[in-house]
């Protein structure tokens, strides 16, 4: 089974993407409360993907995905940023940085699913 970290600090998102895996086979990972232990999650062991957002009090999206992509290993997790910078400069940034799909907020399970599919885990 695969694993997936869900990186937000909205327990609401986190809820509704998790929920997202219901039909698949992927086991949502533990969620830290802290960005500093979700990367340390990672260093522990890698899951093989992450939904991630942007927004976050201590270290925003962008800058946890440039340092999972440098950690060894950290190029294979997909990632999918979910977020509301809907700008197209963002969703460049994001990409360029290594992420593998974007969701735009609100979104619901089917969405969650439908990213995973078009990113090769389901």
């Amino acid at each position: 089974m695969k694993t997936c970290l869900v990186v937000d600090d909205s327990s609401v998102i986190r809820k509704v993407g998790a929920g997202g895996f219901s039909k698949a086979s992927i086991s949502r990972s533990s969620r830290p409360r802290t960005d500093s232990k979700r990367l340390e999650q990672c260093r522990a062991a890698l899951p093989d993907a992450v939904l991630l957002d942007w927004n976050m009090p201590v270290m925003d999206g962008y800058d946890f995905l440039k340092a999972l992509r440098r950690l060894p290993g950290g190029d294979g997790p997909k990632v999918v940023f979910c977020t509301t910078e809907n700008d197209v400069a963002h969703i460049a940034r994001a990409l360029s940085a290594g992420a593998n799909e974007y969701i735009m907020k609100p979104f619901d399970k089917e969405i969650v699913e439908a990213k995973f599919q078009e990113v090769g885990l389901i």
